[in-house]
């Protein structure tokens, strides 16, 4: 998508932003217009984010480490980000995610399937709980948060068993989200991506050569798998006041895996 002013105006808090489809969305944001308010817990993959925004002469971005599993850092992280856009913000985008990957006989309470849902899950509910008071404030505002395909179907082949139960929380929590903020105007979508080639699904098929034959068998446009902006561009949309008047919705960008 080339630069552009669909977000002119607009100050959006975009989480995960060091890699994958955080990063994307952060300088897709900038990109048309945008004042992104960036975090990751990893310093130097947001550092790594920054220089590709400067590098586009984008000025808008910045780039904060915190830990958003932690919900004092949370508070922190909003807190900054208000004082930061003079009272507030119009857009919360929920990318951040971390998970593990095992069969049911294999995932380990604790360190697989309690840490899925706290990446995948539990820092989407603290993150918009925190920023809620705040587009409340402010009349109303847009939150996106990342279900998957996985959270409409199972991917044979895949071990995704604790993704799946986090993805599909996020997806009906949005859809709570939108109910109790309606009466706000803070509208609440989700985007479900299928397959998407990124730093941490490439590691995830080089231990599974047979998942991205099996993904684009899913698909109905199989010359490849998604990619980072093909994620950003539709979340672009939605933040956009072109989507005024969609909220609760799914948003499937996944080759149409999940219409088969």
């Amino acid at each position: 998508m080339a630069a552009g002013s669909r977000l002119a105006g607009k100050t959006a808090l975009i989480t995960g932003v060091g890699n994958g489809i955080g990063q994307a969305c952060a300088l897709m944001f900038a990109r048309q217009g945008a004042r992104v308010i960036g975090c990751d817990w990893d310093a130097a993959a947001g550092a790594q984010t920054l220089a590709l925004a400067r590098s586009e002469g984008l000025e808008s971005l910045v780039v904060h480490t915190y830990d958003l599993t932690q919900p004092e850092a949370v508070t922190a992280w909003i807190d900054s980000a208000r004082t930061q856009s003079d009272g507030g913000f119009d857009c919360l985008v929920n990318a951040a995610a971390f998970g593990s990957f095992a069969w049911i006989e294999d995932l380990d309470y604790e360190q697989q399937w309690r840490r899925t849902l706290t990446g995948e899950l539990d820092i989407v509910f603290l993150v918009c709980q925190a920023a809620w008071p705040t587009l409340k404030a402010r009349g109303g505002g847009v939150i996106l948060n990342f279900a998957s395909a996985n959270a409409h179907m199972a991917l044979e082949g895949s071990p995704a068993l604790a993704h799946c139960a986090g993805k599909g929380g996020v997806l009906a929590m949005t859809r709570q989200l939108a109910l109790e903020g309606g009466p706000h105007n803070i509208r609440a979508n989700t985007l479900s991506p299928g397959l998407i080639e990124t730093q941490a699904t490439r590691a995830h098929m080089a231990r599974d050569p047979g998942l991205r034959d099996t993904a684009l068998r899913r698909q109905f446009l199989r010359e490849r798998l998604g990619r980072p902006e093909d994620v950003a561009c539709a979340a672009v949309f939605l933040a956009s006041d072109e989507a005024a008047w969609v909220t609760g919705a799914d948003l499937a960008i996944d080759a149409g895996a999940t219409a088969g």
